[in-house]
């Protein structure tokens, strides 16, 4: 995998806060390996933008393991299977990453079940 398992799981935890629809209260989220935050503390407002703007900052590999863990975690593909989801998720890199992901239901359990699976089959 291209990209750090604590990034997954940061996403992970702050999908899951804008699926919950949370407008007041603080996000209590990870850090990652170097101790910098992907995501400025806040209370939900700007938290779509904030998840656009990390998932746009990565690179191509790094947001096509994203696309591919979703995929593994909602069954499209089995864990076996990841060098074929890495490569269909790079085929599809038409359009935004971000816009794709934000727009799946439940997508941070999702990510983390394609994580969990992924890891378990190494």
């Amino acid at each position: 995998m291209d990209i750090a398992t604590a990034k997954v799981l940061e996403l992970v935890e702050y999908f899951r806060f804008l699926d919950a629809g949370e407008d007041a209260g603080e996000f209590d989220g990870t850090e990652d390996d170097e101790g910098a935050r992907l995501f400025e503390d806040s209370a939900g407002e700007g938290t779509a933008d904030q998840i656009r703007g990390v998932i746009e900052g990565l690179d191509v590999d790094e947001q096509a393991d994203l696309v591919a863990l979703v995929w593994i975690g909602r069954g499209d593909f089995e864990p076996e299977e990841w060098p074929a989801a890495v490569r269909r998720a790079h085929e599809r890199h038409l359009r935004s990453t971000a816009k794709y992901l934000m727009g799946i239901p439940n997508v941070g359990d999702l990510l983390e079940e394609g994580l969990a699976a992924v890891r378990a089959d190494a």
